[in-house]
């Protein structure tokens, strides 16, 4: 049988969570999804932005939701993953728990708050949101998919961020575990790891580690939210169900220069 590209990379009608949707990365994969008629449940912390960007998708005719909430604390991520399912009426297909900060600090100067807070939003939010979805995807016919978030420092230490290089490291095994436990539930679970982009977390870098980074992206340019699209796209679809407990850099070819 002829492989059908446009039924593989379908992700029409498939039930999605997306957290951190308000701005940046998390906005671009939630607008892939949606553009391309998936129901999307959006979650962020900044409640005026998130629902703002809710309406503009609604308004678009896309199938958009908001919840609000502090992914940083339990209570908040219970409540609202149970409010999401409400939404969704029980079933979900994808789970992108996509919510991160980055916190700049010299390692001797490092507050404690912040660590901790970093730790909670970046590593402790993507475990409990994939203990739910794996929780009701085990027990569906179709199972479910799970993009997590990586980044290039899952390869390298960066520079002033040793809370997100350790959180992020953390994720990308995290991936590779959850996805040997949940294969057999028809559970694929994968990272994309994103190089440098275009987004809110880089803004206060300067421009002196701008054009240092720049100049080792063979691509000569920063990522935008634009270029996850097409891989949230194969990982969200059956286009990808083979694919389990990868970390795929989308980076320009920065990881390999």
């Amino acid at each position: 049988m002829a492989f059908n590209y446009q039924d593989k990379f379908n992700v029409a009608g498939k039930n999605c969570i997306v957290t951190g949707g308000a701005q940046g990365l998390s906005r671009g994969m939630a607008e892939g999804l949606l553009e391309n008629g998936a129901k999307v449940v959006v979650m962020d912390v900044q409640k005026d932005k998130l629902e703002k960007v809710v309406e503009e998708y609604r308004a678009q005719g896309y199938d958009a939701y908001a919840v609000v909430g502090d992914l940083s604390k339990k209570a908040d991520i219970d409540r609202m993953f149970d409010e999401a399912m409400e939404i969704l009426d029980g079933r979900l297909d994808v789970l992108i728990p996509a919510a991160g900060i980055q916190r700049r600090h010299q390692p001797w100067e490092f507050p404690e708050d912040e660590w901790k807070l970093v730790i909670d939003i970046n590593l402790n939010h993507v475990w409990f949101m994939c203990q739910k979805a794996v929780a009701i995807m085990k027990d569906q016919p179709t199972g479910g998919k799970i993009i997590n978030i990586g980044s290039m420092v899952t390869w390298f230490g960066g520079t002033t961020v040793p809370a997100y290089t350790a959180s992020k490291g953390a994720v990308s095994q995290l991936t590779k575990s959850l996805a040997v436990d949940c294969a057999r539930y028809n559970i694929c679970v994968n990272a994309i790891a994103p190089g440098y982009m275009d987004t809110e977390m880089c803004a206060n870098m300067t421009q002196e580690r701008k054009d240092e980074c720049t100049v080792r992206i063979p691509a000569n340019r920063w990522g935008l939210p634009e270029d996850l699209k097409g891989p949230v796209l194969f990982l969200a679809s059956s286009a990808s169900d083979y694919v389990n407990g990868t970390v795929i850099p989308v980076d320009g070819g920065y990881l390999v220069k």
